[in-house]
């Protein structure tokens, strides 16, 4: 994945989002094996959908990802209600620079 450290991508025969990790296991030959620097939630969903390929953690002590279980039907709606209500919560604030790059990523996964 490529928020793993520069180092660990360079040396990754292949890398890529969520979405391209799952495309390249599903499109892989029965048999091949994989090593995936991810959330551990996802490596064991890639193993339980596609039982034929093996899939492994690159880290059997690898932290859960806190963030992805904030991601709840009812936390969503907690959040939109306070904007219906006009109420921020949970800001984040990043500097200028970084706020011009996050918006291209965000155009783009939207023109997706």
């Amino acid at each position: 994945h490529p928020e793993c450290r520069r180092e660990v991508v360079r040396a990754a025969d292949l890398y890529g989002s969520t979405e391209r990790i799952i495309q390249a296991i599903r499109e892989s030959p029965p048999g091949s094996k994989w090593a995936i620097g991810t959330e551990i939630n996802l490596v064991n969903r890639l193993a339980r959908l596609y039982p034929d390929k093996a899939s492994h953690s690159l880290s059997p002590f690898q932290c859960l990802c806190s963030t992805m279980y904030r991601i709840k039907p009812a936390y969503l709606l907690w959040v939109l209600d306070n904007l219906a209500a006009g109420r921020i919560v949970n800001r984040i604030t990043v500097d200028q620079e970084t706020a011009a790059q996050a918006k291209i990523a965000l155009d783009r996964m939207l023109e997706i």
